[in-house]
C-alpha cells in the first residue's frame, strides 16, 4: 500500500464527528432489529432489570452500537478511517511518519496479520476508535503506552490491538445489556463513558498481566473476569481510572493489584486457561 506520511493525525472528536454525520443506516437497523424482545422478556427486564437509559441518551447509545457493527467496517478510500489508523500507529510507535495501509508492521502493534481490518469482528470501526481515544486523550497516552510496551516483552508479550478490541467487545455487550444506564444517565453520556469503561478495563488488565506474571495462555481467563467486572461492577472499574488520572498512589498504574485480607500473597489464578493459543482461526483471542 502508499506510504502515507503526509496524512494528519485526528484527533477522538474529529472522527467522532465523521460518525455522527456519516450514513450509518444498514447499521443502524441492524441495531434496532437486535434490541426487539418478545414481550414477556421486555416485561421481566422492566420489571426486575436495571434502570432505563434516559430517552435523551438513546441516539448517542445507537450511535455507539451501529460503529461496532461488521457493516461499519475500514474503508481505504475513507480518508478519516486511513488517518484513525495512521494516528493509532505513530502514536504507539512513537513515530513521527507514517506507515504502508497494509504490511507486517501491523502484527507488531499486535492485529494477527497484514491488514488490521480483518480484527474488527464483533466491533466494527468501534475497536478503532477505542484504541484511538486511548492514543489521543492526554489521561491515558501514558498507560496505552506501557501497556503496549508490556505486550512487546519477551516472555509476557501478547497482541495490543487484538487484545484491545476483546476489551471494545466486552464494552460492547455492557451496553447493550444496559448495565451501564445508571452511570451513562448520571453523567448524561454514553460514548465517553464506553471509553472510560474500556480504559479502566485495560488498566485493571494491564495490572494483573504486570504483576502476576501472565502470560498469553492466562488471557482467556483474565478476559472473562473483566468481562464479570464491566457487567457486574462497572462503577468500581470506573473509580479505578478516576484513581489513576488524579495520580494518586491508590490509581498508579503499575501498583500491584490489592490483595484480599488475610490472603497474605497475591491472588494466583493458575489450572483455568487452556494453554494453546490458536491466533488465525479464532477472533476471540484463545
Amino acid at each position: 500500500g502508499p506510504l502515507a506520511g503526509a496524512v494528519p493525525l485526528i484527533s477522538f472528536n474529529e472522527a467522532l464527528q465523521f460518525f455522527q454525520t456519516a450514513d450509518l443506516s444498514e447499521c443502524r437497523v441492524r441495531v434496532m432489529a437486535a434490541a426487539r424482545r418478545p414481550g414477556l422478556t421486555a416485561l421481566l427486564r422492566v420489571l426486575f432489570g436495571p434502570p432505563r437509559l434516559l430517552s435523551s441518551l438513546r441516539g448517542e447509545r445507537e450511535l455507539a452500537l451501529a460503529m461496532a457493527q461488521c457493516e461499519c467496517r475500514l474503508d481505504d478510500n475513507e480518508m478519516v478511517h486511513m488517518r484513525i489508523l495512521q494516528t493509532i500507529y505513530q502514536k504507539l510507535t512513537r513515530s513521527l511518519r507514517g506507515c504502508p495501509r497494509y504490511g507486517a508492521h501491523w502484527e507488531d502493534l499486535g492485529f494477527q496479520g497484514a491488514d488490521p481490518g480483518t480484527d474488527l469482528r464483533g466491533t466494527g470501526m468501534l475497536g478503532l476508535m477505542q484504541i484511538l481515544f486511548f492514543v489521543m486523550d492526554s489521561r491515558t497516552l501514558p498507560l496505552a503506552q506501557e501497556i503496549f510496551k508490556l505486550s512487546q516483552h519477551e516472555t509476557q508479550n501478547f497482541p495490543f490491538c487484538i487484545m484491545s478490541v476483546n476489551i471494545t467487545r466486552i464494552v460492547i455487550q455492557a451496553l447493550r445489556e444496559e448495565r451501564l444506564s445508571r452511570v451513562c444517565n448520571r453523567r448524561h453520556q454514553v460514548i465517553a463513558v464506553l471509553n472510560d469503561l474500556y480504559a479502566a478495563a485495560f488498566l485493571q488488565l494491564y495490572r494483573l498481566w504486570k504483576w502476576q506474571c501472565k502470560t498469553i495462555a492466562d488471557s482467556a481467563f483474565l478476559l472473562k473476569e473483566l468481562e464479570l467486572s464491566a457487567q457486574k461492577k462497572p462503577k468500581q472499574l470506573l473509580r479505578s481510572l478516576e484513581d489513576y488520572a488524579k495520580g494518586s498512589p491508590a490509581g498508579a498504574a503499575g501498583r500491584r493489584p490489592s490483595v484480599p485480607p488475610g490472603s497474605g500473597e497475591e491472588i494466583r489464578f493458575t489450572g483455568v486457561c487452556d494453554p494453546r493459543v490458536e491466533w488465525a482461526g479464532d477472533p476471540r483471542l484463545v
